[in-house]
């Protein structure tokens, strides 16, 4: 018997656990992929066309920010620019999720100590986590650029931009495997890893954002700062342009060091515990704690304050860059009927936060969802000793779906009043502050709508409610930023509750689709309540 022993088939039995989350992951990846390329490639057909994009990017910060640099003029310079980012994002959330789940989940649970029990080496868990992870990355680079290479683009830029993105993937898997040694609950160890990816996206913005154009404003040398960071790495690597290789051997080298690093701390602490110390709480519990409602929001305000602190960063970038979203949105003609069609006709600013209101209205419904899953975690934990006092079960989710959905509308606020606030610097003028807030705040009605969906799926579907709910949101951002660009017919369009959302500012508002929403988010949320007050806990 060796520290190993055990693995292949710890490893199978991680695949089982996985058979549906991990396919959902790769084909929603692919897919949007697919989506962002095809559209690309019918937005920028011409030199001039991408040049212009070329040139835009390169005179942008905030635009390098969030996009990166374009490597070179063209079609897959402009692709690499648009998805890239997006893509190593969630490629780095989906192996931090994952290997926590194999890992410190496990831990938490009591499975690990059941697994330790048979004829299992001490690093056997650790490395079958690793394994499935990595695989999993490599099965998304084939996945990604067959998929490029299907739309045309060049195989060998097609494979390096891939290779580039699970790359990405497999240091934030070593991540994830050092954090989930440290410390001793999943949500942690998913925190401290999400955090290491949000410095690693900013150390990258920040190489590129203070860079400055070349001679001839085409292309963007990033500095130092960029250099830090994997997701600069993969960007040096320059698909369909320099197509360099030997960047990711960084990866490679800080994957070893990383899975060096997390078998060292297995061997130093013993399972179910952690490396950092855990600080005693106080000795009698505050007042809000003895009501359902003050537990639920001593539950949820971590996740409320760092999704507050985000889509605050973001509403700001959207709202700087407002100012110039003319000159950006120019360089294609096809590119401002995309606009017009997400945002609706008329002026091209108004149209542009339009439809910015509206991803970002999406995007913050990803927090609603986390928020309201919380009684999902609750409910195969310590929910049952709740319930065993006064508290009734419709008292208790009442009281986490109400700090959900007042959370929902404060981040939508934070959202649209640093949009306005960062447009305002910007242009210099007030005037679109209440405008911007509230075409934040339209957006509430469509996300409770969601939200009641959400409930409905933990009160009648309760083991597969967490599937439901991710599949759910990524249909709506599929169905509202892809949609228009595909022209889906309406009837598919109509599938998701924030097309139905007028497209404030430059639409008029419009009452009767908002109380539509809502009634329909009461009655999923009454669905919901009554069935979680009949059914039996579910583990």
């Amino acid at each position: 018997m060796t520290t190993f022993t055990g693995t292949l088939r710890l490893a199978r039995l991680a695949l089982r656990r996985d058979r549906v989350q991990t396919p959902l992951w790769l084909l929603g990846l692919s897919a949007v992929t697919g989506a962002v390329a095809s559209s690309i490639s019918g937005l920028y057909q011409t030199e001039e066309e991408q040049a212009a994009y070329a040139r835009s990017n390169a005179s942008s910060a905030v635009s390098r920010v969030f996009n990166g640099v374009v490597p070179e003029p063209g079609q897959g310079g402009i692709i690499v620019a648009e998805t890239f980012s997006l893509l190593a994002i969630l490629t780095g959330l989906m192996s931090i999720l994952m290997v926590v789940r194999h890992t410190r989940q496990n831990e938490e649970t009591g499975r690990a100590e059941m697994i330790g029990s048979m004829i299992v080496g001490r690093h056997a868990v650790l490395t079958a986590a690793l394994l499935v992870t990595l695989g999993a990355n490599a099965l998304l680079a084939v996945l990604t650029a067959a998929v490029l290479a299907a739309g045309g683009l060049p195989a060998a830029g097609s494979l390096l931009l891939g290779a580039a993105i699970g790359a990405t993937g497999a240091a934030f898997a070593g991540v994830a495997a050092v954090t989930a040694q440290v410390t001793e609950s999943a949500r942690t160890a998913n925190g401290i890893a999400a955090a290491v990816l949000g410095l690693a996206f900013l150390l990258r913005g920040a190489g590129d954002g203070l860079a400055s154009a070349e001679p001839g404003g085409l292309r963007v040398t990033s500095l130092w700062p960029s250099w830090l960071s994997p997701l600069g790495w993969a960007q040096r690597t320059e698909p369909y342009a320099a197509d360099r290789l030997w960047p990711l051997l960084l990866h490679a080298a800080l994957v070893a060091a990383l899975a060096v690093t997390a078998y060292r701390l297995t061997d130093h602490r013993d399972v179910g515990t952690g490396m950092l110390p855990v600080s005693r709480g106080p000795a009698t519990a505050p007042r809000g704690l003895l009501s359902p409602l003050g537990l639920a929001w001593r539950l949820q305000r971590g996740v409320l304050y760092g999704w507050a602190a985000g889509m605050l960063v973001v509403g700001g970038m959207l709202g700087a860059v407002g100012d110039q979203a003319e000159e950006l949105l120019g360089t294609s003609d096809d590119l401002t009927e995309v606009i017009g069609r997400l945002g609706g006709s008329g002026d091209l600013v108004d149209a542009y936060f339009a439809a910015m209101a509206s991803l970002t209205g999406v995007v913050v419904a990803g927090y609603t969802v986390q928020a309201l899953l919380r009684m999902r975690a609750e409910e195969t934990g310590p929910l049952e000793g709740v319930l065993a006092t006064a508290v009734s079960r419709p008292r208790w989710m009442a009281a986490h779906v109400a700090c959900a959905m007042l959370g929902t509308a404060a981040v939508l606020a934070v959202n649209g009043l640093a949009c306005g606030l960062a447009f305002a610097a910007a242009a210099g003028s007030l005037d679109r502050v209440p405008a911007l807030l509230g075409a934040s705040m339209v957006q509430l009605p469509a996300t409770l709508a969601l939200a009641g969906f959400v409930v409905a799926a933990i009160g009648l579907l309760p083991k597969w409610s967490v599937a439901i709910s991710w599949t759910a949101l990524a249909g709506c951002l599929l169905i509202g930023q892809v949609g228009p660009i595909l022209e889906l017919p309406q009837w598919a369009s109509n599938l998701s509750p924030f097309t139905h959302t007028p497209a404030l500012p430059s639409s008029d508002l419009t009452l009767l689709p908002l109380a539509a929403l809502a009634a329909g988010a009461a009655a999923l949320t009454a669905a919901g309540l009554a069935s979680f007050r009949r059914r039996d806990l579910t583990f």
